[in-house]
């Protein structure tokens, strides 16, 4: 046997591969089978990055309609549950001994709804986000603001005057730690609402480019065959064109669709939401202060101890809540939105009328008779805030459902879109295999 003779032969063949290959790559047919895998695999490869892009986006705009917003609105929600409670509480203690029934039934309301949703967001939060801080603060102090509550209750039915300094510490436990809290556990939601809606409205750009890199190499190698063969038209490629186009006309028009629901959303649906809990808050801020105006009975400065510290602050909500009424009639896009809205600024107007009548009445010395322009029966201040409050929340309803159904859409815009791209695309790469094939079997 010659030297070497029997691994001469393997050593050959291992350099003699690349150059087959190279040749290969250099015969009409060869260029053609590799032109054919590298378009099948830009065209799959379409599909794979429309398919993972898409996905990211359809489960951002889902968690905008299913879980960030339904969080940012019980986040509002327990603000103001925790506000009303303490309006309500207030309002139970000016009535003396024999706190109304709906009076009470209302602030234990109140409190049990809080605590329902703060383990709802507990539920739905990260351990360690800053949402999950304030529902700690919240739960730790909700059961010393209600201890505080039934302190003043048992105090106020035996008519020892302690009773009002355990009220006033009460508000002072629930604006000073709790509402806080719950305002920033409000803004952390809020943000985490954006965060969602940032990442669905964000364009797939990748996608897109992959998507016109496709068509152009198609188009490219089908002008190459036509060159080549004078044929107009290779079948196979020119199904896998369309194919690639119907994908990417998909995946520019769904995305289009659901960037303006989730527009609609925001400016019909988000920003007025806002503004009509900044109005509510307001209102039960401007409740809870008249009330405790008569409960205090001037026992509370401000700081530069010349003024009625609950008289200024009642002043300083209706402000706000003027402020806020205003910028949601600027919004409400419809009567059914509108009219709410109309309804509750009418009725602050005649809120703050009743106030004055009741402050003159309390500073001329007829507590009593003050009192019953409080919490008396339709002609009291209770009853227009009453009033305020009821459309208030029917305004917030209206909203709500405008942000639900126009995210909805956007959502929906999305949905089958992974799933139809990637279908369309494997079409596409069977079209280019077919077409190509169509052109070898002429070699043969």
């Amino acid at each position: 046997m010659p030297p070497g003779g029997a691994g001469a032969p393997r050593g050959a063949s291992r350099r003699g591969l690349p150059a087959r290959l190279r040749a290969a790559a250099t015969t009409p047919p060869g260029r053609l089978r590799l032109l054919g895998a590298v378009l099948a695999l830009l065209v799959v490869a379409f599909g794979a990055v429309t398919a993972l892009e898409v996905t990211g986006r359809s489960h951002a705009a889902g968690d905008v309609v299913g879980r960030s917003q339904p969080l940012s609105a019980d986040a509002a929600h327990i603000y103001r549950s925790l506000a009303d409670a303490d309006t309500a509480a207030a309002s139970g203690f000016l009535a003396g001994a024999k706190e109304p029934a709906d009076v009470r039934e209302r602030y234990e309301e109140d409190i049990a709804t809080a605590a329902r949703l703060l383990v709802k967001a507990a539920a739905n939060t990260d351990g360690s986000s800053a949402s999950a801080a304030e529902i700690t603060t919240l739960n730790e102090q909700l059961p010393r603001y209600t201890g505080l509550v039934e302190q003043a209750r048992a105090a106020n039915r035996q008519g020892l005057p302690l009773g009002g300094a355990y009220l006033r510490y009460a508000n002072q436990r629930m604006t000073a730690r709790l509402l806080p809290a719950a305002e920033r556990l409000y803004e952390a939601e809020t943000a985490r609402l954006a965060e969602d809606e940032g990442h669905a409205r964000a364009w797939p750009a990748l996608s897109l480019a992959a998507g016109l890199l496709v068509l152009a190499a198609l188009a490219w190698a089908q002008w190459r065959d036509h060159r080549r063969t004078n044929r107009i038209l290779n079948p196979g490629l020119l199904a896998a064109t369309a194919a690639t186009a119907a994908a990417l006309l998909w995946l520019a028009g769904a995305h289009t669709a659901a960037r303006a629901g989730l527009g609609d959303a925001r400016a019909h649906g988000q920003d007025s939401l806002k503004v009509l809990n900044e109005a509510r808050i307001g209102s039960l801020k401007a409740r809870a202060n008249e009330n405790l105006t008569l409960v205090a009975r001037g026992a509370v400065l401000t700081d530069d101890g010349r003024s009625d510290k609950y008289a200024t602050d009642y002043g300083a909500a209706m402000a706000g809540l003027d402020r806020a009424l205003a910028e949601a009639r600027r919004l409400a896009d419809d009567a059914a939105g509108g009219d709410p809205v109309a309804d509750a600024a009418r009725w602050t107007g005649e809120w703050r009328t009743r106030h004055t009548a009741a402050r003159h009445t309390d500073e001329a010395g007829d507590y009593d008779g003050a009192l019953r322009q409080v919490i008396g029966g339709e002609a009291s201040t209770g009853a227009a805030f009453d009033r305020v409050d009821a459309a208030l929340r029917k305004a917030l309803d209206h909203e709500q459902g405008e942000f639900t159904r126009a995210a909805g859409r956007a959502r929906d815009a999305l949905s089958g879109l992974p799933e139809g791209a990637a279908a369309l695309t494997v079409l596409g790469a069977v079209g280019v295999v077919a077409g190509v094939n169509r052109r070898l079997a002429e070699y043969r």
